[in-house]
């Protein structure tokens, strides 16, 4: 799973979650290295085993013919309070790490495959997120 080296701050500040005032994405919005992408429709926060899970189903799919990139890294860290513990004593241990999405931001690439391969592979990859998403072309 994917995770950073390196961290400065074992733990964030948990941003803002209003769905209403959620901007676009401005950052990654174009398909800039293969010739399909899958694009976020809607805010997110992905977990990195969820993008395991993505990786592994696109990877199978393109074969050794084709090539995929992923366009977001979790490097946002996610704490968790065990179950049945009473509030106060501090914040939650670190549980995880997240990739914060806004809508809008391409996913996942892939190229070197025909098309109807590669829309399988990214509409595969889509139903393990926790959002809507779109298979866009270059």
């Amino acid at each position: 799973m994917l995770f950073p080296k390196k961290v400065k701050f074992r733990k964030w500040q948990t941003m803002r979650k209003n769905p209403k005032k959620v901007g676009v994405a401005s950052r990654g919005v174009t398909v800039a290295f293969g010739s399909f992408g899958l694009k976020a429709m809607a805010p997110a926060r992905i977990r990195s085993n969820q993008i395991e899970a993505a990786r592994k189903v696109v990877s199978r799919s393109v074969g050794k013919t084709g090539r995929f990139w992923i366009r977001i890294f979790p490097d946002m860290p996610y704490t968790k309070k065990p179950a049945e513990v009473k509030l106060g004593k501090g914040k939650g241990d670190l549980e995880g790490y997240v990739a914060a999405v806004l809508p809008g931001r391409i996913l996942f690439e892939v190229d070197g495959v025909a098309e109807p391969v590669a829309k399988e592979a990214l509409r595969k990859a889509g139903t393990k997120l926790p959002l809507k998403t779109k298979i866009v072309a270059r």
